[in-house]
């Protein structure tokens, strides 16, 4: 048997390896909290040789990770994150920070009219993540000219005087900066892509993200339940391209609140909104979210962005708790753009 270590224990990668991960999609076994917990800090202090490394990472996508050694993950990582505490009580909104490729990015505006019907969110990214290393929420901020490269204290006082925060990787989650390379090198999502969406760098108290693969949103619920995280409630969806943005049509949400897990459907045409996801294509998905963003706040624009930014926004006000229904937080929402309070927000960040 291995021997323990001062720095660590028994569970080295590679005997992970060829004792647990291993063998296989179909025959391997899966971690404990203890054995996850424990990989991940050897790979944080850099401990691992790059081909340990990613045969480790490739085990892992194979096997498919659970809720436990996700949390593990996530705890292990939270370990290193700079929080920034807000005295408000923001909607963290966890959207996959390696980006967009078509489809308008509208979690900026919605987050704005969330902020503007009295709903206070908080978004986070990094800059051009692997794999897809495609537009996130900060390319868009910084097209709107919001300041983005901030610390996570001044990301908490930029939530409170506006509404609306942004948190920038780099700057809170410096552990998972360092793997930037050799996730580069991987060219495959690996579990770090999944885990740093749940690094909530407000200490938020509501979680609201999206995944590609509707099972995966009810996993990673769980993962909050085994996680040292202590939240009262978290919303999971499969959004367009694996954003927090719902997708036109239906849409299944998972959701956890106070301990209680259930799920429900969101059907866009039950809302009267006669689009499809083509129709939320775009040519760049920076400059074009961005000028979106500015038209939807300001009253410019009413077509299907218009629509889906709306639904997005009343989903963010849902999650908080701030109403008790989508039908409710829609209104709401139409009537922080309707009124200038959505477009107030994207003013008091530009000046921020």
């Amino acid at each position: 048997m291995a021997q323990a270590t001062q720095e660590y224990g028994e569970w080295p990668l590679k005997r992970l390896m060829s004792e647990v991960v291993g063998s296989g999609h179909k025959s391997a076994d899966d971690m404990d909290y203890e054995q996850a917990a424990e990989a991940f800090r050897r790979i944080l202090d850099g401990e691992p040789d790059h081909t340990t490394l990613g045969a480790f990472w490739l085990a892992n996508r194979w096997k498919r990770n659970t809720a436990e050694e996700l949390a593990a993950f996530t705890d292990v990582m939270r370990e290193s994150v700079r929080t920034g505490e807000p005295d408000c009580d923001p909607v963290d909104c966890g959207a996959n920070y390696d980006g967009k490729h078509s489809s308008a990015l509208l979690g900026v505006a919605a987050g704005c009219v969330a902020a503007g019907a009295g709903t206070p969110v908080v978004t986070h990214s990094g800059d051009r993540v692997p794999t897809q290393k495609a537009t996130a929420y900060k390319h868009v901020l910084d097209e709107l000219g919001v300041r983005t490269e901030i610390s996570p204290e001044e990301s908490a006082e930029m939530v409170d005087g506006t509404g609306f925060g942004f948190y920038y990787q780099p700057e809170f989650n410096p552990g998972i900066g360092t793997l930037f390379e050799r996730r580069d090198e991987m060219g495959v999502r690996t579990f770090v892509n999944t885990i740093e969406t749940l690094a909530n760098p407000a200490n938020a108290d509501v979680h609201l993200g999206s995944f590609y693969h509707l099972p995966f949103a009810k996993r990673i619920v769980e993962t909050f339940e085994r996680s040292d995280q202590s939240l009262s409630s978290v919303l999971m969806f499969q959004g367009m391209e694996g954003y927090d943005d719902v997708r036109p049509g239906l849409t299944k949400v998972a959701e956890w609140r106070d301990g209680d897990f259930s799920d429900f459907e969101i059907e866009t045409e039950e809302y009267g909104m006669d689009f499809e996801s083509e129709d939320l294509e775009v040519a760049d998905v920076g400059d074009d979210s961005a000028a979106i963003t500015r038209e939807v706040l300001s009253g410019d624009r009413t077509d299907g962005f218009a629509d889906a930014v709306a639904l997005n926004a009343a989903l963010r006000i849902y999650a908080r708790g701030d109403v008790e229904s989508i039908d409710a937080g829609l209104e709401t929402a139409r009537e922080a753009i309707d009124d200038g309070n959505a477009e107030a927000v994207l003013d008091d960040l530009r000046a921020f």
